[in-house]
């Protein structure tokens, strides 16, 4: 009989959780504080073009503030970027992403549209930017993984059934599937409308958890992107694994680590 070989996310585990918040508004600074508080982990888009505005971030900030999470390009003014020509959705992408990097150090490689506004074109031309998932807005009240990485929903934005999306998804139990729990926003919005304890409500019930892996969003495309590069056997008796970081497998329901660089017997 042919074996049972799953993906497992790190550590074997089946469920994940990812936070997505725009603008790099003042408000990140407590956001975090929360997110560390409870070890989840967040990506946020950034306007590098908009940075001496009072109310965001300055740019000798970033580093710090967002040490330990993602730092994604969100473009350089927040235009509606599906109503421009090519020419400036091409430059206001890839400045943002060297203005950003040259704050950060590292590469940056995620997006969220900015306004939500995109079309197939602007799909297409990510890529060759060196981008590699973008966000849209919107909840799905969903759970899953998306089927594409340049249209990427959200479980749900923070001022939609947040609470009962998370009670959803902790119960969930069938260890034959993967599930993602991805919550969006913006964090003055937290300061608009009253309602930090809501957020800290949220962490506090889903945070400091051993079953669910808190991730970035960079973080679950370059791992998916891993477990595709695993090249098995076709009998499926042994894996390869070409990539620098680990992949966890379930084989007929025990948990495997298969180490980068690694031949591992199955």
């Amino acid at each position: 009989m042919p074996k049972k070989i799953y993906e497992c996310f790190p550590e074997g585990k089946f469920k994940a959780l990812t936070m997505s918040y725009d603008d790099g508004m003042k408000e990140d600074i407590p956001l975090i504080e929360i997110f560390n508080k409870y070890k989840i982990k967040g990506t946020f888009h950034l306007n590098s073009g908009l940075m001496t505005q009072p109310e965001r971030i300055l740019p000798e900030q970033i580093k710090q503030v967002y040490k330990g999470h993602e730092v994604a390009a969100h473009t350089l003014t927040h235009p509606t970027i599906a109503r421009s020509p090519m020419e400036l959705v091409t430059e206001q992408i890839l400045q943002d992403r060297k203005e950003l990097e040259h704050l950060i150090g590292i590469p940056v490689r995620g997006f969220s549209y900015p306004n939500g506004s995109y079309n197939e074109s602007i799909k297409q031309l990510l890529p060759h930017l060196g981008i590699r998932y973008a966000r849209v807005v919107g909840s799905s009240d969903q759970f899953g993984l998306p089927r594409d990485f340049y249209e990427w929903q959200a479980t749900c934005h923070h001022n939609h059934n947040l609470l009962k999306n998370t009670e959803t998804f902790l119960e969930l139990f069938k260890k034959q599937y993967l599930y993602l729990m991805y919550v969006w926003g913006h964090s003055f919005e937290f300061s608009r409308d009253k309602n930090w304890n809501l957020i800290e409500e949220f962490c506090n019930m889903i945070g400091n958890r051993e079953d669910i892996w808190y991730a970035t969003n960079i973080e679950i495309v370059d791992y998916q992107e891993a477990f595709l590069r695993l090249q098995f056997a076709a009998d499926a008796s042994f894996v390869y694994n070409p990539s620098a970081c680990s992949v966890w497998l379930s084989v007929d329901d025990t948990v495997i680590e298969v180490l980068g660089g690694e031949l591992k017997q199955l």
